[in-house]
């Protein structure tokens, strides 16, 4: 989906609400460590699609 459409249906209220439900579901001090462990999880998946990317093109010229 695009992101245009989806902040086109989602107003600025509708993220309020939602960004208070989500701190009183999770706390304030949980959040910062969901965040960092999201940062971590797509650090890692761009290194490995970089690392698969070699090996992609080696297969190409082999053929």
């Amino acid at each position: 989906m695009n992101l245009s459409i989806i902040a086109g249906v989602i107003g600025a209220q509708e993220l309020i609400v939602i960004l208070v439900v989500v701190v009183l579901l999770f706390g304030g001090t949980k959040i910062p460590e969901l965040m960092k462990g999201l940062g971590k999880g797509i650090k890692e998946f761009k290194n490995a699609s970089k690392e698969d990317e070699p090996k992609k093109e080696s297969e190409k010229l082999e053929k």
